[in-house]
């Protein structure tokens, strides 16, 4: 009987049947919740789960097991995953050969120690006298070429090997595979009495209703800037698990801090809301309380078993790269509910990404809402073609007439002499003089403010792009975000003079309110996101012109020059010719719509990298690449500590330095309590993250060039074991990073 084999050792505290009973509490969990609603699939994870790790019985996995100091030896052992399939009964699925079929895939590729095919093939009397004879189910060839060769992508072993990937990295490490969502309907409604106390006529507007009562549906919802977009899609994902997807971190984090405190009252975080970027951990070192254990609370986020959370594309769509193992964030998908807010933002490469990502979660049972403020015609053709997304949608268009803004279009380069011209007669008449000025490029943004500067050394202005160090930017962001708020303390609106200087970072990921724009044309849908920046909730009065588009086309990318896409920049500036004054919310979508369909761009750059990419992606094989060599991203940067910022700080470097050597020292100590080995893990990421706040994000071609002129090195900060990060000398100040002049650098350091 098989189930003798259940009382051999799977763990040094457990046996395998233990093991297996663990599994099969968390795929219950699973079940109950409502996330496998499929009976037959259930019955499928079971038998798997049953079966996973049957190939443990073995004695020279007990001899390891038993024995910390000996290692996988692969001249003696055999994988334990390709051992189990032999043991796997067909009997056991009532002549279904199928369903066998399917599980006994699950349970070979279950881990990936090794080339299972091939091992199979080669090492045929190995296994043999591994196996225990009595229970050898002695699968033939034929099936187990089967098995290797034609089971892999079909649907269902793909959700029963995702799901069975989850019962047993969840029973392993011993953490719940899901907590409930049983509180996010209930803390909405709470929210919403909160807002019917200061008034009472508040309720869900009709954007929010139509969330509420398609929550079943895949949905396309449009709705300008101010209509509770975050709300909305709360609200469609109910009490389900959910994951809220956005491009710009920043962004996420302020949905996450807005979860968190209007609705979640800070209340059992750790079992509800996770954060998923890049940076999640250092943010809840500053953003989460200090009695938390913040790597348990990250860890809990990762293994997806937090019931809503607000992430990056990268950290949930690397699956459609099919590295191994790539079904269990796949299936957890399958079962959730996924919102994508500004889908319009990714670029050619990530939107392939992401509609390829959607286009499985769909096919396997996920449900889908875009809430987004405009969606061009041609994404939405993408998303539903047949041979790309092939996702129907229910759509609506909560689009209204609004007027915000006034537009003036002027065919020459962006010139400081208006923004000043402007700024002065604002001032001669008493009138909200929150100007802000939005570049293409950094090295413009930086010339600008020179410029502005130049003409009027006493004005009020600022500079605000990606180059600046960590602490800094933070530090420019709360300054806009305070001087571009709408009301003051009194609840007027509220009325300054300066001029903020920017590049697209202000697109998305600010919430603030100026009056006047003064941008570069990049495409139309940035320019719409760079104009919600501008009377942003629609109370300022509008006495001609408070926007003003400059068309010079200098951007225009033509061979290795520029960056703009020729056929969108057309587009848009063809668009823009039917405009001059008002601009009311309904038409920026009617501009969208006609001059950004699909036959449109057919021939843009935009569109080649996107169907190349998208192609390639759908013919990656499993196993074409491994989980730790993917980047969604291309990584055209460098993390560099600008010298001039590591001599204004070297004392508190040195010994923060000094501090994290000393705690690396004290955690190696077995003996420590297990309070204070927390308590010293969490100061070390502190120390990290304090140590981060100097780093600068430069382009690599910056860098290279640095290092082909300059001879000096400057040595190196530190951030940890693994992480050095070169101090560099060039100019830093208040408009950020930018490079030495190498005309006029000294003999002495330069190359010859």
């Amino acid at each position: 009987m098989i189930k003798d084999l259940y009382d051999y050792l799977a763990k040094p505290d457990k046996t395998i049947g233990e093991h297996v009973e663990d599994l099969i509490f968390r795929a219950n969990i699973l079940r109950k919740l409502g996330y496998i609603k499929d009976i037959h699939i259930y019955n499928l994870l079971i038998q798997a789960c049953k079966g996973h790790d049957l190939g443990k019985a073995n004695k020279e996995f007990l001899k390891r097991i038993l024995n910390p100091k000996l290692h996988f030896d692969e001249t003696k052992e055999i994988s334990h995953n390709i051992l189990s399939v032999y043991y796997l009964d067909k009997n056991e699925f009532d002549e279904n050969t199928d369903d066998y079929l399917i599980v006994a895939c699950c349970i070979l590729f279950h881990h990936d120690y090794c080339n299972e095919p091939l091992v199979i093939k080669t090492r045929t009397s190995q296994i043999n006298s591994l196996l225990i004879p009595e229970y050898n189910q002695k699968p033939s060839r034929r099936m187990l070429k089967n098995i290797c060769n034609n089971y892999l992508k079909k649907q269902e072993t793909i959700i029963v090997k995702g799901l069975l990937h989850r019962c047993d990295y969840s029973a392993s490490g011993n953490y719940e595979i899901e907590y409930p969502n049983d509180f996010l309907e209930a803390g909405l409604a709470q929210m919403m009495n909160e807002w019917q106390k200061k008034k009472k006529d508040s309720c869900w507007n009709e954007l929010q209703e139509f969330c509420i009562e398609n929550r079943e549906e895949n949905i396309i919802a449009l709705a300008p800037t101010g209509m509770g977009k975050t709300e909305a899609g709360l609200l469609w994902i109910g009490n389900h698990k959910g994951f809220f997807i956005l491009p710009i971190r920043t962004a996420i984090n302020a949905i996450y801090d807005r979860i968190k405190n209007q609705i979640l009252k800070d209340e059992k975080l750790e079992e509800r809301l996770g954060l998923l970027h890049s940076e999640s951990l250092s943010y809840y070192g500053s953003h989460v309380g200090q009695e938390m254990d913040i790597l348990d609370y990250r860890n809990k986020g990762q293994a997806l078993s937090l019931p809503l959370n607000i992430s990056t594309l990268d950290q949930l769509f690397d699956f459609v790269f099919k590295y191994k193992g790539y079904e269990l964030k796949l299936a957890t998908l399958a079962y959730s509910k996924i919102v994508i807010d500004e889908i319009q933002m990714y670029d050619a490469e990530m939107l392939a990404y992401l509609i390829y990502g959607l286009r499985r979660i769909h096919e396997l049972g996920g449900k889908i809402a875009i809430v987004t403020a405009t969606l061009p015609p041609f994404i939405k053709k993408l998303l539903r073609d047949k041979n790309i997304g092939n996702i129907e949608f229910k759509e609506r268009d909560f689009t209204n007439d609004l007027k915000r803004h006034s537009v003036k279009v002027i065919d020459e380069s962006i010139c400081e002499d208006d923004i000043i011209q402007c700024y002065n007669q604002n001032i001669k008449e008493g009138k909200g003089n929150k100007i802000l000025v939005v570049c293409n490029t950094i090295k413009k943004a930086q010339k600008m403010y020179d410029q502005i500067k130049e003409k009027n050394e006493t004005l009020n202005s600022h500079v605000l792009h990606s180059r600046f160090d960590r602490e800094d930017r933070k530090n420019l962001e709360n300054e806009i975000k305070e001087f571009g708020k709408t009301y003051n303390e009194r609840n007027e609106i509220d009325i300054q003079n300066g001029i903020w200087i920017a590049t697209s970072i202000v697109e998305v990921s600010l919430d603030i309110d100026f009056d006047y724009l003064f941008t570069e044309l990049t495409d139309l849908n940035g320019l719409f996101q760079r104009m919600g920046r501008c009377n942003r909730k629609g109370v300022k009065q509008l006495d001609g012109y408070n926007c003003f588009v400059y068309c010079d086309g200098s951007d225009i990318k033509q061979g290795q020059k520029g960056f703009l896409d020729s056929v969108f920049y057309e587009q848009s500036k063809k668009a823009l010719k039917t405009v001059d004054g008002i601009l009311e919310e309904s038409q920026k979508t009617k501009l969208i719509n006609d001059y950004f369909t699909y036959d449109d761009i057919r021939s843009s750059d935009y569109m080649r990298q996107f169907k190349d990419t998208f192609d390639w992606i759908s013919e990656l094989d499993i196993g074409d690449f491994e989980k730790d060599e993917i980047k969604m991203r291309n990584i055209f940067t460098k993390s560099i500590v600008p010298k001039i910022v590591y001599d204004q700080n070297k004392d508190e470097i040195v010994l923060l330095e000094e501090r994290q050597t000393l705690i690396s020292k004290k955690l190696k100590d077995s003996n420590i309590e297990q309070k204070e080995r927390e308590n010293l893990f969490r100061e070390r990421i502190e120390i990290q993250e304090r140590l981060r706040d100097f780093i600068v994000q430069i382009p690599y071609y910056e860098y290279h060039k640095y290092y082909k002129k300059v001879y000096q090195t400057y040595g190196t900060v530190n951030i940890s074991k693994y992480e050095h990060i070169d101090i560099m000398n060039c100019q830093y100040d208040i408009k950020g990073f930018y490079p030495l002049n190498y005309e006029n650098i000294g003999e002495d350091a330069m190359m010859f």
